[in-house]
């Protein structure tokens, strides 16, 4: 057979086989155990809607993939960042659709649309590495922006669609014993600077002047923002709400006592998530109210300590749903200065997405307020059971696949599956 009979054979056969090869045109980015570096895939979800591309977020399709437009840059940094992913055909890739999409099938297809804008409420003395979310951004290269209780009052929340909480005190106490623990320049750094905002604002005191912050922030999750908290930024914030009007603080911290019958004037309609709850009245106590369960009263050690999520229907739950993807139900315990939450104490519309049963505990909820979403996520650091602090911070290069750590992800992309709306 002459070479030029067989070129002319292979020509043909080419053509007539190109039909059935379609060129690939999606990417996929697995969530489940395949998955190299779960942290920095987040990171690549945020990267491709920064380029004005749309995300497609599997939920509960492979611990909840990403899927977007194949294209070199993207693949391009797909390696650079270490993410693992692999490459389909759109024939492929509409199967995975079609899968996701039979009734019977408890997974759904996300369009994430928007890049979210990120503020970080964070007090101007903490240091890098005291904050898990911080330090989780900073590794999954997703950009947020730091603001503190003059960028709240002066109202520049207006500006973002994301709000995180520091692990701050919003009752006006610094902390209490964890205050003072940080060293006593850093300590009356905090305090000078709170005073010098009462003077600016017109508070009498700190403890109101947190109360107005914390009002703040309440006017911008029921006008449509998203506030994610951790450890005492948590229960404090709610204490805050409950107690407008009414001295809580100690006399160590503001020169008067306590309102006798302040027990007796909170109210707890002003709440996003407790209820119920008896305050500590005693300023050298480091818990704050009865809402913490405390490590003394759990009963659980560490090799007991791991708390379940709950699986929601994605059809018809996607908030929870968007909040709990994971390659894990399962996620390590890890401590606080608050925790975890008494079941009891936890409102019963409060949505209830992570919790430890034998302890009575709820560890992960959200909740809506007004036209906004707000999620409280108990403990300090989900990869060092207890604080470790700015001088020992968690390198995340060594736990790329954090479970625990995947959740606060989550939140940070969920706004990105609303649309845009007007600020007022």
């Amino acid at each position: 057979m002459s070479i030029r009979l067989i070129t002319s054979l292979f020509v043909i056969a080419f053509w007539i086989l190109q039909p059935l090869v379609s060129p690939a045109a999606q990417i996929l980015v697995p969530m489940d155990v395949a998955q190299k570096d779960h942290l920095k895939a987040y990171g690549i979800a945020f990267w491709v809607l920064q380029k004005e591309q749309e995300v497609d977020w599997l939920l509960n399709y492979r611990g909840g993939s990403f899927a977007f437009r194949q294209a070199e840059p993207v693949e391009k940094e797909l390696l650079a960042r270490g993410v693992s992913y692999q490459v389909l055909s759109d024939a492929a890739y509409q199967e995975i659709i079609s899968q996701i999409a039979h009734p019977d099938a408890n997974m759904d297809v996300m369009k994430l649309e928007k890049v979210p804008k990120i503020a970080v409420y964070s007090p101007p003395m903490a240091e890098f590495g005291e904050d898990a979310v911080t330090l989780v951004l900073t590794y999954a290269e997703i950009p947020y922006e730091l603001v503190f209780d003059e960028e709240v009052l002066e109202q520049k929340l207006l500006n973002f669609d994301w709000l995180h909480l520091h692990h701050e005190d919003f009752t006006g106490q610094y902390g209490r014993s964890i205050g003072r623990r940080r060293g006593r320049d850093k300590f009356l750094a905090e305090q000078q600077e709170a005073q010098r905002l009462v003077v600016k604002y017109g508070y009498d005191k700190v403890s109101q002047m947190k109360h107005g912050v914390a009002m703040r922030i309440k006017e911008f999750v029921a006008g449509g923002g998203f506030m994610f908290a951790m450890c005492s930024a948590t229960d404090t914030y709610d204490i805050a709400l409950a107690a407008e009007g009414v001295d809580i603080v100690d006399e160590l911290y503001d020169g008067d006592g306590i309102d006798p019958d302040a027990q007796q004037k909170l109210d707890f309609t002003k709440t996003f998530a407790f209820h119920n709850f008896v305050i500590s009245q005693n300023g050298y106590d480091r818990g704050f109210s009865s809402i913490d369960n405390q490590r003394w009263e759990r009963g659980i050690d560490e090799e007991n300590d791991f708390f379940s999520l709950f699986t929601f229907s994605a059809k018809w739950d996607p908030i929870p749903t968007m909040l709990t993807q994971n390659h894990s139900k399962t996620i390590k315990g890890f401590m606080g200065q608050t925790t975890a939450f008494k079941k009891e104490q936890v409102k019963p519309e409060v949505n209830i997405m992570g919790e430890l049963q034998a302890a009575n505990e709820v560890r992960y909820m959200n909740g809506t307020v007004g036209k906004g979403t707000w999620t409280f996520y108990g403990g300090h650091d989900p990869e060092a059971y207890q604080a470790r602090g700015s001088h020992y911070p968690t390198d995340l290069s060594l736990y790329p696949n954090s479970p625990g750590y995947r959740l606060i992800l989550n939140n940070i992309l969920f706004p990105a599956a609303k649309k845009k709306k007007p600020k007022t």
